[in-house]
């Protein structure tokens, strides 16, 4: 791999695990609504998809690091 796609994909798995964590962050709210409106079946789906965003997060996290060893 070149420097340059190296340093390009650094930067865009930094990009990506932020950007997960955002949309995480927004799900989590986004779940409490639902809860609160009574849709608890509505409202554990979206939990079940921020858990698996969170997953995909550590993994993106954990290849950014092996990137920079």
């Amino acid at each position: 791999m070149s420097n340059d796609d190296r340093s390009k994909l650094k930067t865009l798995l930094s990009y990506w695990v932020e950007h997960n964590r955002e949309h995480a962050g927004e799900f989590r709210e986004w779940a409490a609504k639902a809860r609160r409106m009574g849709e608890g079946e509505v409202a554990g789906e979206i939990a079940e998809a921020v858990k698996n965003m969170d997953r995909v997060s550590e993994i993106l996290t954990r290849t950014l690091k092996r990137l920079e060893a």
